[in-house]
């Protein structure tokens, strides 16, 4: 991942000026450790800070077309470049960057050329011929990107809040999938799947379908000219992610290189369900596994630096971006600069515990849909800037446009947790992958209960998190949050505890109105949790929220007995009158 930083109509163009956005776009160096870059035209400004992927010798930036006209800032990954190059045989390349393509794309098609683009990123070009200018973020917003506007009328963006919060009267969350053009100078949408309309797809199920599009999702991020890995957790989705990987690494371009014994990593608490399930999946793959540990007091002397790091204090994804960010910090020491990861799946499948209320086939892919138009807020935000803290990439296969369309165009009646028919979340992806013949993974862990990775690190980490909370924030802070906090006011100790952090670095209203709000529990959207009445008296984003569904459900904030029996037989094996779930609780990769 890299930082970009692009400042346009500024109206001071002394040296002073310059020297003060070289010294912002140096608050985002974290994330491209290995150049800096700068072009200025006029009153307009380009910054870059590199991590080189993609032709690390010759492929800094900014770029250019052939006569310097045209100059892109990008921060992202263009995996379809070489085809893309193959459309553009006029043109000359200068060089093997896979993000150069896009200024030469602008020239050939003007700013209608997005939607061409496969892959991850975040862009600002800069056409001085008539000096306007494009922005534009990737179909789900895996790469961060942030606008903002100066109050001598100059428009700014950035990978990253910190780098323009604090010259900007206002800024926004740049929304992913669209564009912005100076000339008609407002923003539009350029990626328009038939999902995103949330009306009910009708496609039969094809398990082969389903496993061939993730499998060229996985190989086509394999694109890199240094050192990777996979984030393993031991549950499904980064099983997955691993076993593909593990299958196909001897065929591909990058193990002649780094040769084809996949590097795995994991971080927990000593004892985890994720430390022992990780081992169990690398194991059977044979991978050269990275077990990484963490304690409870490390990952509260690190809470400070996630937050300025994360810049958000939804407190679902602090909990998990701390052992993100620790783990990320020991890979980078072992050499990696990238690594693929599971973020993706639970929104597209209805992975989520809570999906198992989910009153029908309409109301559960509408929650999917939910779910994917917000992962720039959440998962992905996590994913990409608890890693890019530490000068390393993750890239999310399940996040590939084509397998979302595959996967989102089925019947979502067939993703539905149905126990009468054995069917538990995510069955349709669990399904595909089920191969007698050549078993991708073991039975057991293919058919694993899911686990979010905030819980899957260890439970006393999140307790833990709560004491602390509960040691810095009095009651009588709690009383009048509404009032200190009126957007967005936390209604826990540990909410107030992580705004309180945020504040000191982000005082700014516009900074706070980043981030989401409502009610949640085990990751719902506010609308689902209507689904069960017993939600409403326990709004926390942790798996095991979900009472009557998890295994490791809280014990001491139970529905009432008279809604138990219910909650209880509801996921009864009606034969036995034992629970079908599996009983070992282990979590996906990065969700």
């Amino acid at each position: 991942m890299c930082g970009i930083l692009a400042v346009l109509g500024v109206g001071d163009v002394s040296l002073a000026k310059r020297s003060r956005i070289i010294e912002l776009s140096r608050r985002l160096r974290h994330r491209g450790p290995d150049w800096s870059g700068i072009h200025s035209f006029e009153d307009c400004y380009l910054a870059h800070q590199r991590l080189a992927i993609v032709d690390p010798t010759s492929g800094d930036q900014p770029l250019y077309n052939e006569d310097k006209t045209v100059i892109v800032t990008v921060n992202g990954e263009i995996y379809n470049h070489e085809e893309l190059k193959a459309k553009l045989k006029s043109h000359k390349f200068q060089t093997g960057s896979d993000c150069e393509v896009i200024a030469h794309l602008y020239e050939e098609y003007g700013e209608e050329f997005v939607d061409m683009l496969d892959g991850m990123f975040s862009f600002v070009l800069l056409d001085t011929r008539d000096k306007s200018f494009i922005a534009a973020r990737d179909a789900i917003g895996i790469c961060p990107l942030y606008m903002g506007w100066g109050l001598d009328g100059s428009v700014w963006f950035s990978s990253e809040m910190k780098a323009l919060s604090d010259d900007c009267e206002r800024f926004i969350s740049f929304p992913p999938g669209h564009l912005y053009s100076s000339k008609t100078g407002g923003l539009r949408r350029w990626y328009n799947p038939p999902w995103f309309s949330e009306s009910i797809p009708s496609a039969p199920y094809d398990p082969l379908l389903i496993r061939e599009s993730f499998e060229k999702a996985v190989l086509k991020r394999l694109m890199t000219d240094v050192p990777f890995g996979v984030l393993l957790s031991g549950g499904l989705d980064s099983s997955l992610v691993a076993s593909v990987v593990s299958r196909h690494l001897a065929e591909t371009k990058v193990a002649r290189q780094w040769g084809n014994k996949l590097h795995t990593f994991c971080i927990g608490l000593k004892g985890s369900p994720d430390l022992k399930a990780a081992k169990e999946v690398a194991d059977y793959l044979g991978t050269v596994h990275h077990e990484l540990h963490f304690t409870v007091q490390e990952g509260i002397d690190a809470l400070e630096e996630v937050i300025y790091h994360i810049e958000t204090y939804d407190v679902t994804t602090i909990r998990a971006s701390t052992p993100m960010f620790l783990m990320s910090r020991k890979i980078k020491s072992l050499g990696v600069k990238m690594v693929l990861s599971g973020e993706g799946s639970d929104e597209i499948f209805g992975g989520y515990l809570y999906f198992h209320k989910a009153p029908n086939k309409k109301e559960f892919h509408e929650e999917t849909c939910r779910k994917i138009k917000a992962l720039h807020l959440y998962d992905c935000l996590r994913a990409n800037k608890a890693t890019s803290a530490w000068g390393l990439e993750a890239r999310v296969p399940f996040l590939d446009k084509n397998f979302i369309n595959v996967a989102m165009d089925l019947d979502p009646e067939c993703k539905m947790i149905r126990r009468d028919l054995g069917r538990i979340e995510k069955w349709v992806l669990r399904n595909a992958f089920d191969d007698d013949e050549k078993p991708y993974l073991p039975k057991h862990i293919l058919y694993r209960q899911k686990e979010q990775f905030s819980d899957g690190v260890g439970y006393s980490w999140i307790d833990g998190l709560k004491d602390h909370a509960n040691a810095h924030v009095s009651d009588s802070m709690m009383t009048n949050a509404s009032f200190v906090y009126p957007e967005n006011t936390p209604t826990t100790k540990e909410a107030y505890y992580y705004r309180t952090v945020f504040e000191k670095f982000y005082p700014k209203n516009a900074a706070r109105l980043t981030v989401p709000g409502g009610p949640s529990v085990a990751c719902s959207t506010a609308k689902a949790v209507e689904w069960d009445a017993a939600w409403s008296k326990l709004i926390d984003p942790s798996g095991r929220a979900a009472l009557g569904v998890h295994d490791a459900a809280y014990e001491e904030e139970k529905a009432p007995a008279s809604v138990n029996p219910i909650l209880e037989n509801a996921f009864r094996s009606p034969a036995h009158g034992e629970s079908t779930l599996v009983k070992t609780v282990v979590p996906t990769a990065a969700v």
